[in-house]
C-alpha cells in the first residue's frame, strides 16, 4: 500500500516551494509576504487497558499550511490548510498553489473589511491595525538542515515489540497491591517539516518523539487515588529501555518508571490525609515546580495572551493589564527567582526555528525577581516592539501556529537542597505535580501535588495523600528565601491552548524552592 514517507521530502522541493511562493507574491496585487510549512509525521503506538490491549496501529500523516498577508492600505492575513496522503504528493506543490489562492483572498476579503470599518468606526477603528511582521531575518536567504536525535530509528520499531514491552510492564504494575486499573500506552514518531517564507526562511528540520504515560488507579478502603504520568522525550524509542541519563533530564526506564509509580499510589492510598495549614514553609521540588512554572509564569508570558488576542477563550495575565499598566521592569518574585523560556534546551520543547522560519532564543522573563520579557511571534512584537524571538509554533502541520512554550523553566540557584530541607523547623516538602486550578488572570493558583511529606527539625518525615499549595503568584514568589541547584527539566505531553484546541509537547522545570503558602488538604479546614 502506498504511503508517505519523510524521505519524499528529499530531493528540491524545498528551494521548488521557496521559488513557488516568491512567484505568487510578484503576481499578486498588494501582496507582502507568503509563508508555507510542510509536515509528514511517520509513527507508531499501542494501548492497553487493564492487561487487555485495546488500539495499536501506524499513522502516516501530510499536511500544510499557508498565510498570506496582503491588502492596500490596511494588511490583513489569510489563511488555508489541507492535508494530503501519498496519492497527492506529486500534485503537493498544485495543491499549495491553490491554498495560496484561497488564503490570499481570504486576506484581501479581512483588508477590504478592515478598511470599511477603519472609516466608519473613527477613533475606534484606530484598534483594527495593519499587519505587519518584525522578523530578524527579513529579506535574508536561511537555508538550514536541523536532524532529529535518536539512536533507535520510530520507524525501526514493530507493533509487536510495542505490545511485548507495554505487556511486561502492565503484568509487573498488576502485582502491585491496592492496583484497581490502569492503563499503559507508548508511541514513537518521525516527523519532518518545512518552513518556507518570502522573507527568507528555508529550513528542513525533524524530531523524534517518543511518549509512553501511565494512568493509574488504586484503592484502599474508602481511598482511591488516580494519577498519570509521562516518561517522554525528543529521542527515539531506546528510551522505552534505557531510560533518560541526560544533564537536565533523567528518568528511568518505562518498566521501573511504571513500577516506581504505582508504588507511590499504593503508598498513598494507606497515608493520612494532607492537613490544611494557613501561611505554612512549604518546599517544591523539581517535578512540582514543572506544573507551577508552566502555569505561573509560562502561559502569562505568552505575547498573544499578553495583547489579549485569547482573552475569551482563555484568560488574560497578571503581569500585563494594558500598555499604561504592566507589571515590567518591577518586581514580581523575590530577587532570588528568575525565569526563562529557551528552545535550545535539550528538553521535550526543543527546536531550533519557530514555524515563522526565525531562530528560537532564550527570552528572560524573570531576572533576579524583576519582570523582562515575553515570548512572541513576528505578527506580535511588530504590535507590541522589537523582533520574534521564535516561539509561534503549531501542534500540526495544517494548524495556524499559536505563540507557545517551549522549555520554560525557573533558573537553577546556588543552595543544596538538602540544606534547605536542614533548616526548617517544621514545614512540608510537595513532590510530583498533580491538578492545577488557575484564575483567569492566573494571579492566584491551587496545584496538587502527587505527595506531599511533613518536614520536622529539619528532617523529611510523614507522608500525606490529596494535599498541594494555594496561593497568589505575586504573593508566592516574592516570599522565595531558597532556591536550590538541582535544575531538572520534565516533559509535559499535553499543553492545551487555542480554539480550536491545540495539544502542544513542551518542557518545563525547575529546581528545588522554598516559599510560603497555605498549604490544602481535602477537608478544607485550616489547623
Amino acid at each position: 500500500m502506498e504511503r508517505l514517507t519523510v524521505e519524499m521530502l528529499d530531493g528540491h522541493l524545498k528551494l521548488n516551494l521557496y521559488d513557488l511562493l516568491q512567484l505568487e507574491k510578484r503576481r499578486k496585487y498588494a501582496c507582502d509576504f507568503i509563508d508555507c510549512r510542510v509536515w509528514i509525521s511517520e509513527g507508531k503506538g499501542a494501548f492497553l487497558e487493564n492487561g487487555t490491549v485495546k488500539g495499536m496501529g501506524e499513522n502516516y500523516s501530510g499536511e500544510f499550511n499557508v498565510r498570506v498577508i496582503a491588502g492596500n492600505p490596511v494588511r490583513a492575513p489569510g489563511y488555508d490548510g489541507q492535508t494530503f496522503g501519498a496519492r497527492d504528493f506529486p500534485q503537493l506543490l498544485s495543491l499549495i498553489a491553490s491554498s495560496i489562492e484561497t488564503a490570499y483572498r481570504r486576506a484581501l476579503a479581512s483588508s477590504a473589511e478592515k478598511n470599511r470599518r477603519k472609516e466608519k468606526w473613527g477613533p475606534l477603528g484606530e484598534a483594527l491595525w495593519s499587519m505587519e511582521l518584525a522578523m530578524p531575518q527579513k529579506g535574508q536567504l536561511m537555508l538550514d538542515s536541523v536532524p532529529a536525535t535518536y539512536t533507535i530509528d520510530p520507524r525501526s520499531v514493530s507493533l509487536d515489540a510495542i505490545t511485548a514491552l507495554l505487556k511486561d510492564v502492565s503484568a509487573l504494575i498488576k502485582d502491585r497491591p491496592r492496583i484497581r486499573y490502569q492503563i499503559v500506552a507508548a508511541s514513537t514518531t518521525l516527523i519532518r517539516e518545512f518552513i518556507v517564507g518570502t522573507f527568507g526562511a528555508c529550513i528542513d528540520q525533524t524530531f523524534a518523539i517518543t511518549e509512553a504515560p501511565v494512568l493509574l488507579v488504586a484503592s484502599e478502603g474508602s481511598v482511591q487515588q488516580e494519577h498519570m504520568d509521562y516518561l517522554a522525550h525528543q529521542r527515539g524509542w531506546e528510551i522505552m529501555e534505557t531510560g533518560i541519563n541526560e544533564e537536565l533530564t533523567q528518568l528511568p526506564p518505562y518498566r521501573e518508571f511504571a513500577r516506581l509509580f504505582a508504588q507511590e499510589l499504593s503508598e498513598l492510598c494507606v497515608s493520612p490525609p494532607c492537613p490544611t495549614i494557613r501561611d505554612a514553609i512549604v518546599v517544591t521540588e523539581p517535578h512540582f515546580n514543572t506544573l507551577k512554572v508552566h502555569e505561573i509564569v509560562g502561559h502569562p508570558t505568552e505575547l498573544d495572551r499578553i495583547l489579549k488576542m485569547e482573552t475569551g477563550y482563555a484568560g488574560r495575565s497578571w503581569l500585563f493589564h494594558g500598555f499604561d499598566e504592566h507589571m515590567v521592569g518591577k518586581k514580581v518574585a523575590s530577587p532570588l527567582v528568575s525565569a526563562y523560556s529557551d528552545p535550545q534546551l535539550p528538553g521535550f520543547g526543543y527546536y531550533k526555528y519557530d514555524h515563522e522560519g526565525v531562530l528560537g532564543q532564550r527570552v528572560v522573563h524573570i531576572e533576579a525577581g524583576v519582570l523582562r520579557g515575553f515570548m512572541s511571534s513576528a505578527q506580535t512584537a511588530a504590535v507590541f516592539g522589537g523582533e520574534s524571538n521564535g516561539h509561534w509554533r503549531a501542534s500540526r502541520g495544517d494548524m495556524v501556529p499559536l505563540i507557545r512554550m517551549s522549555n520554560t523553566v525557573f533558573a537553577p540557584g546556588d543552595r543544596n537542597p538538602d540544606d534547605i530541607i536542614r533548616e526548617i523547623d517544621r514545614g512540608y516538602l510537595l513532590a510530583g505535580h498533580a491538578i492545577p486550578s488557575i484564575a483567569e488572570s492566573r494571579e492566584n493558583f491551587r496545584i496538587l501535588a502527587r505527595r506531599v511529606h511533613e518536614i520536622r527539625d529539619g528532617k523529611i518525615g510523614q507522608l500525606f495523600r490529596d494535599g498541594g499549595i494555594m496561593a497568589d503568584s505575586l504573593g508566592y514568589l516574592t516570599s522565595v528565601d531558597a532556591v536550590g541547584n538541582d535544575f531538572r527539566l520534565y516533559p509535559i505531553p499535553n499543553c492545551g491552548k487555542g480554539s480550536p484546541m491545540q495539544v502542544k509537547k513542551l518542557g518545563n522545570g525547575g529546581p528545588t524552592m522554598r516559599a510560603r503558602a497555605t498549604l490544602i488538604g481535602p477537608s478544607g479546614e485550616a489547623a
